[in-house]
């Protein structure tokens, strides 16, 4: 598997809004955790151009990291800034 509880741990422990690997709900870490999948998606999907199932994963997890995005946004504008510049994104 592309992602073990190790680097799952690792990306928690990085972006979780309290900074320790438990923090598995903040939106901080579910953003991590969405973005990391989506850049092994895309890698993926550069090789097998007819995957469509894939594709249509990858689009999911892209609009669930949008609606992330927005809510933190809408709720706490410095939060949504810091995680913007951590994991590179831009809207």
């Amino acid at each position: 598997m592309y992602l073990d509880s190790a680097k799952k741990k690792e990306l928690f422990t990085k972006h979780g809004a309290a900074k320790s690997a438990k923090d598995t709900g903040s939106p901080e870490s579910q953003i991590a955790l969405f973005t990391h999948r989506i850049n092994s998606l895309t890698e993926h999907l550069k090789g097998h151009k007819k995957d469509h199932s894939t594709q249509q994963g990858l689009l999911n997890l892209v609009g669930q990291r949008k609606k992330l995005l927005s809510y933190l946004q809408k709720t706490n504008i410095t939060r949504y800034r810091s995680i913007i510049a951590e994991l590179d994104l831009r809207k």
